[in-house]
């Protein structure tokens, strides 16, 4: 066997008490570095992932938020064009291009079947000079080119049909109505 080792004396015992030993302790040392380094390695990855899934998000907000004023935009330009169609001169510049006339004195009828008031047929005034229509305006007319000539477009009443004012059956039956109003 191997003698144990003789002890130290002096100046080498001195400097063996400063000096720590290397056995135990750099062995313990080891794992929990291993841990601190995964922890951080860990925690690094997962915030890069977590950092990647924002900025995807940031990306498809602001592609909604895009589409948002775009269908926005779109929504407001057609409200636009129904308002337009919709003003009363528009209306009345459109139906005297269908044919219409305005009606004449209206009557009602009571509950009890006698008719109030004195109803009259609608004449059509004489037809007035009207102004040459402007290159805006024909582009917004109908592109069906029959529709100013004899012709009737679609959603008018056909001349076979019988006019209320001068038909008594023709008053008792609701007029038509869009599927959509």
């Amino acid at each position: 066997m191997s003698r144990p080792a003789a002890p130290l004396k002096g100046r080498a015992a001195r400097l063996a008490r400063l000096m720590p030993s290397t056995g135990p302790s750099t062995a313990a040392r080891t794992p929990f570095v291993l841990l601190v380094v995964l922890l951080l390695g860990g925690g690094l990855i997962t915030l890069l992932l977590l950092n990647s899934a924002l900025n995807e998000g940031s990306f498809r907000l602001s592609e909604l938020k895009r589409d948002t004023t775009e269908l926005t935009d779109e929504q407001q330009a057609l409200q636009r064009d129904v308002d337009s169609r919709s003003q009363p001169d528009a209306l009345e510049r459109r139906a005297r291009e269908l044919g219409m006339v305005p009606g004449g004195s209206p009557a009602f009828l009571n509950p009890d079947g006698t008719v109030r008031g004195n109803p009259t047929e609608a004449t059509a005034p004489p037809p007035s000079p009207s102004p040459t229509p402007s290159p805006s305006a024909s582009a917004s007319a109908s592109p069906d080119p029959d529709a100013s000539g004899s012709a009737a477009p679609s959603g008018s009443v056909p001349a076979t049909e019988p006019d209320p004012a001068t038909d008594p059956a023709a008053e008792s039956s609701p007029p038509p109505t869009s599927p959509g109003r």
